[in-house]
């Protein structure tokens, strides 16, 4: 019997050129950078140079995490990437009785201007590219980035980078909303048209399939999920506006990479294939740039185990793999311990070390796009690619991503999906080595790396010397003009950024728009 993808897809033991019949690779692939992209988006690929390497990081304080950033850096890192702690992705301030116990722990906690300043501390901001995974409040920490560049003399305009911003996935799969979808719609549009004049190099947004896959998402389920939010980002804009090539070309995607290597390199390519006939169908893109799907991959850390943590090294070798055979264009290894805390110093060397065999060691950058016209990977392509397109068929028939997320449709689908592996995996059927087999009677002791408690009691300390500090007048003042503004129909990043200058905190600016936009309730589906 022949084996299943994680999509549930079949797969045959021989492929041959029977697979192919009637293939017209002229339509199917195209060249190397030119549409329909299924063979990667830009011409030379990795012959040029090697993808971004961005090590995601971030913990404690903002002085730990930029001496951990300074350190990736000096060993080769091209581009950070910067984790937040819980408390600043939902918008709360350090001192906030939802934020205790939760300060410093997933990421770096950042209030204010004053953290942001000592966070890009030495960090010359014109020759780093940065990448930010925060979402609900993503306009408030792109604008502290702004503020302290400012400050370091280095002009909006040489900036580069992303910030993630994608709301819709956070209903879906991760939790860390805010607004309801409405006005989180609404300043999803409002960043586009303020990068767009102001920041115009930045990646406004980074639509997210890679916490849908963590959530238990299958391959096609996380094409077709992340595909329909980008059509409802894209559609938002336009009703706002926007020509689309006006802020398409700086759409960027995050996705999952996976340990079965030939599914994922399907998946990628894929993904293009369907996002290029969708942007010039469907929207009438006429810039090359807006059919482009460039995207970010992160090794799978829902794949990581904590038995035999050092297991996770090949895992994740694996699948750096996938992610550079299938063209992307940034990358962050997972460290072999983050099953376990947050990885130690030498953990994320050795993460970053696996990106840099690869770039360096092996010939998987002497050519672009070596799986092409392989039997194998051609046919899962294309099996893909219908499987994810019958997916965003139903999210349309709903009425779009974000009715069919207040359906709940998305996150049952996923779940049901989560469920079957769950299943799978307790019966022995998907095999997990060190857990359901290969397990070893005594696991050798391993020291993680923790955060140290006392930092949220430090960043209460910090707020509160900023607040007795600031300019009280000016801080409400601002925040006034920014709640008028939230009112109305202006570009709220503008007196956003003013009150951030004046040294309000991100739980005020988030405060003052949830007393205008309230804040987002989940329903049960079920």
């Amino acid at each position: 019997m022949a084996r299943r993808s994680e999509s549930g897809l079949p797969i045959e033991p021989v492929y041959g050129p029977e697979a192919l019949a009637g293939w017209d690779p002229v339509v199917r692939l195209g060249a190397p950078g030119a549409y329909p992209y299924t063979r990667g988006v830009y011409p030379t690929m990795y012959t040029g140079r090697p993808w971004t390497m961005r090590q995601y990081a971030g913990f404690g304080t903002a002085a730990e995490s930029n001496a951990r950033y300074r350190d990736l850096i000096a060993h080769g890192t091209t581009g950070l990437s910067v984790a937040f702690d819980l408390p600043t992705q939902m918008g709360h301030d350090s001192d906030a009785a939802l934020a205790h116990g939760e300060v410093g722990k997933v990421g770096v906690a950042v209030d204010s201007v004053d953290d942001m300043r000592v966070l890009l501390a030495g960090i010359p901001l014109d020759q780093v590219s940065t990448s930010m995974t925060i979402n609900a409040p993503a306009a408030l920490l792109l604008l502290l980035y702004q503020l302290v560049a400012e400050e370091q003399g280095v002009p909006a305009d040489r900036l580069t980078g992303t910030i993630q911003n994608d709301v819709l996935k956070e209903y879906i799969a991760r939790g860390t909303y805010i607004f309801p979808p409405k006005p989180s719609l609404r300043l999803v549009a409002d960043v586009f048209r303020y990068c767009r004049a102001e920041i115009p190099r930045w990646n406004t947004i980074s639509i997210s399939g890679y916490h849908m896959a963590e959530a238990g998402a299958s391959p096609a389920q996380e094409v077709a999920f992340t595909l329909a939010d980008g059509i409802a980002y894209v559609r938002t804009a336009v009703a706002a506006g926007m020509d689309v090539d006006d802020f398409a070309p700086r759409l960027s995607f995050f996705f999952v990479s996976r340990t079965t290597l030939l599914e994922e390199v399907a998946k990628f390519r894929a993904a293009r294939r369907v996002w290029a006939r969708l942007m010039r169908e469907e929207f009438g893109a006429r810039n090359p740039r807006s059919l482009m799907l460039r995207f970010h991959t992160q090794t799978a850390g829902v794949q990581l185990t904590a038995q035999q943590p050092e297991v996770n090294l090949a895992r994740v070798t694996v699948q750096a793999l996938a992610a550079a055979l299938g063209g992307t264009q940034s990358l962050h290894t997972n460290a072999f311990d983050e099953a376990i805390a947050l990885p130690t110093d030498r953990s994320a060397r050795l993460a970053l070390r696996t990106q840099q065999v690869l770039a360096y060691e092996t010939d998987v950058t002497a050519t672009v796009d070596p799986f092409a016209g392989s039997y194998v990977v051609e046919s899962m392509t294309d099996e893909l690619e219908a499987a994810a397109v019958e997916l965003m068929r139903r999210v349309e028939d709903q009425g779009g991503a974000v009715s069919a997320i207040e359906n709940g449709f998305q996150k049952a689908e996923i779940e049901r999906n989560a469920y079957r592996i769950t299943q799978e995996t307790e019966a022995g059927e998907r095999v997990v080595v060190g857990v359901n087999r290969y397990r070893l009677d005594e696991e050798e002791p391993y020291e993680p790396l923790r955060v140290d408690p006392a930092i949220e009691a430090r960043q209460v300390e910090r707020l509160a010397r900023l607040r007795a500090e600031r300019d009280g007048g000016a801080v409400d003042a601002a925040l006034a003009e920014l709640r008028t503004a939230a009112e109305g129909t202006e570009n709220v990043l503008y007196p956003m950024k003013r009150a951030l200058a004046a040294r309000a905190t991100v739980g005020e600016v988030c405060d003052a728009l949830r007393g205008v936009w309230g804040a987002y309730v989940p329903v049960e589906a079920w």
